[in-house]
């Protein structure tokens, strides 16, 4: 069988690695007893009346096309929502996109907005998915370091060190992950003013705004000013449990969304219509859940973050999402071999750090959106291994 010569795959794929965290969650899935702290998944169900929406769409014939933009009713729930918790007003019918999860949102983003040598800056440590889009559209990543002495929050000061004349885009994940992070008012106000004097495009993932701990979340889109310069992305796979129905929505100004319109058509058409109907009986009546799944985070937290700090493994309190990021320095380990070794002496999943950015290595993400038992047993089989290494 003849072979081909020249290269088959395209430089900019083979530049991205493959992500950390997927890697890790092949392994766990050979492994039943494992406490998994590796993937962002609640562990709750999605409520029932959500998912009976979605059951009915079905059953009522409901399998066709919806429009590209999704449909008119859940674009008009996703704009009143965002008029009540931000006050800031986006058009159903040209201002607002629904998305196969935040996951599209950011690839649209990038692929719609950066041209090749265009450079993004973003947090270190950042989603695995923030890097590898702005790749694939040919962008060049600019990574800023946080820190834990700032609680991972980013800081104004170190992005605008970071601006060239080939920045076009600061890309922020509010809150972060894997740490946690979120960026205080200030901050938000002073990236606003580095936006306006540079003329730069931000763009947000808010996927984590249900889930902050401390004060209100402040959207930069809110800002004076940035409406008109910001891309807003979020969804309900976080919020809502709702991982697995793949929705999620963008918002921003409509010569923006018309030219992300162009490449979701041609990608994916539409979001699901079951779905979207789900998500729509969400936003209307789906506050409870919220407010109930909150509360258990918020208590789950507070123990995990406690007892991490208790066994020896230096942990920031995280002010938003579901995560931990401690400090595995003191075991004299890498990240990646903490997590090896854990994993297979005490069954115990974690994700290093550096599967986030370079900025990474010597900590470990802990994802505390599992069951309180569970997390207080993970606890016990982690103290037995520090112990052992420390």
């Amino acid at each position: 069988m003849a072979t081909l010569k020249r290269e088959v795959l395209a430089e900019r794929v083979r530049k991205v690695k493959p992500s950390g965290i997927r890697k890790f969650f092949d392994i766990i899935n050979t492994m039943p007893q494992v406490i998994s702290l590796g993937v962002g998944e609640p562990d709750f169900v999605t409520p029932e009346h959500i998912r009976q929406a979605g059951i009915r769409s079905i059953e009522q014939g409901h399998t066709q096309y919806t429009s590209n933009y999704g449909t008119l009713e859940l674009r008009e729930e996703i704009a009143a929502m965002l008029k009540r918790r931000y006050d800031v007003s986006y058009d159903p019918a040209t201002e607002v996109l629904v998305t196969v999860g935040v996951s599209e949102g950011v690839d649209l983003a990038m692929r719609t907005l950066i041209d090749p040598g265009d450079e993004v800056i973003s947090p270190d440590p950042g989603y695995v998915a923030y890097e590898a889009d702005i790749v694939f559209a040919g962008g060049v990543p600019v990574p800023v370091p946080t820190y834990a002495q700032y609680d991972f929050g980013v800081r104004a000061a170190e992005i605008a060190a970071a601006i060239t004349p080939r920045t076009k885009m600061i890309l922020l994940g509010n809150p972060n992950n894997p740490t946690g992070a979120t960026i205080p008012r200030v901050e938000l106000e002073a990236i606003a003013r580095l936006a306006h004097e540079h003329d730069l495009i931000v763009v947000v993932d808010e996927v984590y705004s249900r889930l902050v701990y401390k004060g209100e979340h402040v959207s930069i889109a809110a800002l004076p000013g940035m409406r008109e310069r910001t891309v807003v992305l979020d969804g309900f796979s976080k919020a809502y449990a709702m991982t697995g129905w793949r929705i999620g929505y963008m918002v921003a100004p409509s010569s923006i969304l018309e030219a992300m319109l162009k490449v979701h058509q041609y990608t994916i058409m539409c979001a699901g219509t079951a779905p979207q109907e789900a998500a729509l009986q969400a936003l209307r009546h789906g506050e409870e859940d919220v407010a109930r799944m909150f509360g258990d985070y918020t208590r789950r937290r507070q123990m995990f973050v406690e007892g991490l700090n208790r066994i020896g493994l230096t942990c920031c309190e995280p002010g938003g999402a579901f995560y931990a990021f401690p400090s595995i320095v003191s075991t004299g380990l890498s990240d990646e071999q903490f997590a090896e070794k854990l994993l297979f002496e005490e069954q115990v999943a974690v994700v290093p750090g550096s599967s986030f950015g370079s900025a990474g290595q010597g900590y470990v993400r802990c994802a505390y959106c599992t069951a309180y038992d569970q997390l207080e047993e993970a606890l016990v089989r982690m103290e037995r291994f520090v112990q052992k290494y420390q």
